[in-house]
């Protein structure tokens, strides 16, 4: 991997940590610089309707966002606001083209995003947009493009013709606990095991994913596309 620039383009708040916190520390901490974008707001579709969740709410996610993403190393972090797990209810192209101007804005060398196998609609529509963004015409900036696993939404779609099948380890034995520390930050999102997203599982799920490749702790990947 050869990662300067690094844009993560995520769901949620939170997906931004779950499946490649280790990773961006580590990479950061190598000198690459990096973005997070998020593009659904959180937390509104715990209730029956987006105006059951007050905005105080989703602006102190937001702030657990921002903690979260100093522990990680994040350069910035953005907010779309998108409906939370109703981005199926917006035009496709709006969303194409909210992941375009964002990637022309940090123009970066490596995006990773989500798994198109994911149970949750938003990851899979995150996925199918930045792949649509990132078509390689013109003047193309993204070399690389990797899709993450996200505990409590990869591994508990059934699908058998989709599965997160890795094909990138990344040793984060240096840096995992970043990504607990900045799990932490989230006071509305942070679990307890058996949980996927509790720490235990978390770094269960690390040490899992380092013995595929040999290494104490990995997180993996799905290389999408490379243009070398």
């Amino acid at each position: 991997m050869n990662l300067k620039n690094i844009l993560v383009i995520a769901a949620h708040p939170d997906d931004e940590l779950l499946g490649v916190g280790g990773t961006v520390r580590r990479f950061v901490n190598e000198g690459a610089t990096a973005h997070a974008l998020i593009l659904a707001e959180g937390l509104t579709s715990r209730g029956e309707s987006r105006a059951e969740t007050n905005h105080s709410e989703l602006l102190a996610l937001q702030e657990d966002a921002r903690r979260a993403a100093a522990e990680i190393g994040y350069s910035g972090i953005d907010f779309c606001g998108f409906p939370d797990n109703r981005m199926d209810s917006m035009d496709v192209l709006d969303i194409i083209k909210t992941v375009s101007n964002y990637v022309e804005k940090y123009k970066p060398d490596t995006i990773f995003t989500h798994h198109h196998g994911d149970l949750n609609i938003d990851h899979r529509l995150t996925c199918e947009a930045v792949l649509t963004a990132c078509r390689p015409v013109g003047n193309y900036c993204v070399k690389q493009i990797y899709a993450f696993e996200t505990p409590s939404s990869t591994e508990w779609n059934f699908n058998y013709t989709e599965p997160f099948t890795p094909n990138v380890y990344v040793d984060v034995s240096d840096t995992l606990e970043a990504k607990i520390r900045g799990m932490a930050c989230y006071r509305t999102e942070s679990t307890e095991y058996p949980h996927p997203r509790s720490a235990e599982a978390l770094r269960a799920l690390g040490r899992y994913r380092g013995s595929n490749a040999g290494f104490k702790m990995a997180e993996s990947f799905v290389l999408l596309r490379a243009a070398i």
